[in-house]
């Protein structure tokens, strides 16, 4: 059971982990790495292979694959996998090789540059979208300008989201106890970066000035599901509708046919008609969603 959050906690001299620490994910929390069972990855018929789940890390991925492969790069063909997190299939000795962090998403390039090299691993999803977009020269401006404003708003995004979700999210909506503190302490910090997005966009349709670029791709899945209302049951609470120009923007990339594909790739909540568990073709969009594999075996 939790501690009352109402005593002060007084914390020891050296933290063991002696106890469950409750809220959603206490049984794939720990302390240390690596990994707690042999399970090797699945390998399909693509150059590349992405093992994820359809969390806003997994989404940006997907989003960029999907963009790739629209803008007319047919080497960006991919092989979606589904890692389900909450059943620790992330700690399997397969994905841990993949991404000693064991976190989603993780990617490998079994045809990298030069030709000839053994297949690349890729992990962090920023990091993941800048290799893909150096891979194929797409989605990241090429006058230093523009490329350098992108990768501010990359890297705002990659250092600004565990605020986010690990903070307010976790808090507000996943923690065993509701902590006052806490949650007034990460409400006023997701409101301060929704106010840091919604000022710079007041002057710019993307993030990197007119271009639609890999930072969009970055800061959508988080702060666009956000000011939607479409995370943490927030919406009322942050009163997100304030942020017009974060909404406008939202709109606009959501409406982005390979951004709704991308969306519902790994996708393992909401309507079944918007679920893609795995991505194996471009078909399975129209014949593989939830919806039609659960009326199939009805």
């Amino acid at each position: 059971m939790p501690a009352d959050a109402s005593a002060e906690y007084t914390p020891p001299k050296i933290w063991t982990w002696n106890k469950p620490s409750g809220g959603r994910f206490d049984n794939i929390n720990r302390p240390v790495a690596g990994a707690t069972h042999e399970k090797e990855l699945p390998v399909g018929k693509h150059p590349l292979q992405l093992y994820s789940l359809g969390t806003p890390n997994g989404v940006k991925v997907t989003v960029m694959l999907e963009e790739l492969l629209a803008a007319g790069h047919s080497g960006a063909e991919y092989d979606a996998w589904l890692i389900r997190i909450q059943e620790g299939e992330q700690f399997g000795s397969g994905f841990v090789e993949a991404n000693p962090n064991s976190k989603i998403p993780a990617l490998i390039d079994r045809d990298p540059e030069p030709q000839g090299s053994p297949p690349r691993r890729v992990f962090e999803s920023g990091s993941i979208l800048l290799y893909l977009s150096g891979k194929f020269g797409a989605f990241l401006p090429e006058d230093p300008a523009g490329r350098t404003e992108a990768l501010n708003w990359l890297f705002w995004q990659m250092g600004s989201a565990p605020y986010l979700g690990g903070g307010f999210g976790h808090f507000y909506a996943y923690a065993p106890v509701k902590i006052e503190y806490a949650i007034d302490r990460f409400a006023m910090e997701a409101k301060r970066q929704l106010d840091v997005l919604d000022r710079h966009l007041a002057g710019h349709e993307y993030f990197a000035g007119d271009e639609y670029s890999i930072a969009d791709m970055a800061i959508w899945p988080w702060y666009g599901a956000l000011a939607k209302g479409r995370v943490y049951d927030a919406g009322e609470f942050l009163q997100v509708h304030e942020y017009e120009h974060v909404n406008r923007w939202s709109e606009l990339i959501a409406a982005r046919p390979a951004v709704r594909r991308g969306r519902m790739v790994n996708r393992t909540m909401g309507d079944p008609a918007g679920q893609l568990h795995e991505r194996h073709d471009a078909g399975d969009f129209e014949t593989k969603t939830q919806d039609k594999i659960e009326a199939a075996a009805a």
